[in-house]
């Protein structure tokens, strides 16, 4: 599945030149004079969730509206792009708040009901958080190697939230690369995967870092899917994968992020330009870190992206889907 750039698109990514010619008059005049209504295409509670209300807590401030939220959890995200591309108006008004990483993975590996970017784009994300594994605090394994020699033996069993998720082609190419026996095994949700690693009824989780943070001493990282660990004081020094093994693993990550639709980008330009830049504001307000901790975030993952970063991330993940479709099929 190929990424085709439409005008939307290139309009979208190049926000700050698009809009510089907006008459006054045109500057979303009385928008938002109502509030934002959220999607979340997972459940109520998680990660997810709770990044979004501790993220539109402050942008609220800028926006100068309040946000609902509504959940449609199914089918790894897509039940809830779904109802978002097809039930909710393209008015800015209407909003999505997800994960690219895990949520272009699945769109590029499941039958969906709609297409990117004719439908629906990215406006800005609001963090980056890697993907790591990790195993109980009774676990035998003591490192990554430990784990792999392991699975050169037997089949390695680690849990994940969804299959379609960053963290499970992870493990997937590793243990591709270095011939280890892997089986995925999706709990429908970060925390039946964690509770799953923890008791043993698993060998190990594939999360994504933050989400497990909070875990203390019950969970011993042993590795990052990335160049550098951001994190080390908070996962034991859990080497980066590439580093620990000698591999070439790409980074995955995920970016939590929101949406709109394409059509508002041309309908409503104003309404998105003051959404673009009012999302921008919230990363200098000092009263966002205190928020975004305590919501589970460390600081360090914080990270703005814009428009262009985030159709970029995108494309990246469609193509990583593609590389490692035959995995993913065998997963199942």
């Amino acid at each position: 599945m190929s990424i085709m750039f439409n005008r939307r698109h290139v309009l979208l990514a190049g926000a700050g030149a698009a809009f510089a010619s907006l008459a006054p008059a045109a500057q979303a005049a009385g928008y938002p004079d109502k509030p934002l209504q959220v999607l979340i295409p997972t459940g109520e509670g998680g990660g997810v969730d709770q990044a979004a209300r501790a993220f539109n807590r402050i942008w609220s401030k800028y926006l100068g509206a309040n946000f609902e939220y509504s959940y449609f959890p199914g089918a790894s995200g897509q039940v809830g792009y779904e109802v978002f591309v097809s039930k909710r108006e393209a008015d800015g008004y209407n909003i999505l708040f997800g994960n690219i990483g895990p949520e272009m993975i699945m769109y590029a590996t499941q039958k969906v009901k709609y297409k990117y970017p004719e439908d629906f784009v990215y406006l800005g994300s609001m963090d980056v958080d890697d993907s790591v594994i990790w195993v109980g605090a009774g676990s035998k394994f003591k490192t990554i190697q430990d784990m792999v020699e392991e699975g050169k033996k037997r089949e390695i069993t680690l849990s994940t939230s969804r299959l379609p998720h960053p963290s499970t082609i992870g493990a997937l190419a590793l243990a591709e690369a270095t011939g280890m026996k892997v089986r995925m095994i999706p709990y429908g949700g970060g925390g039946p995967a964690r509770s799953a690693a923890i008791t043993g009824e698993v060998d190990g989780c594939a999360t994504f870092l933050s989400s497990s943070l909070g875990l203390g001493d019950q969970a011993r990282f042993l590795t990052v899917f990335n160049e550098t660990n951001r994190a080390p004081e908070l996962t034991n020094n859990a080497p980066p994968v590439n580093q620990a093994l000698g591999t070439k693993i790409p980074q995955m990550s995920g970016q939590r992020a929101i949406a709109i639709h394409a059509k508002t980008v041309e309908a409503y330009p104003d309404r998105v330009k003051k959404l673009a830049e009012t999302f921008k504001q919230v990363f200098a307000d000092p009263d966002y870190r205190a928020v975004a901790e305590k919501a589970g975030t460390p600081w360090e993952f914080i990270q703005y992206g814009d428009a262009a970063s985030c159709q970029e991330s995108a494309k990246e993940f469609v193509e990583l889907a593609e590389r490692y479709r035959p995995l993913l099929s065998a997963t199942k």
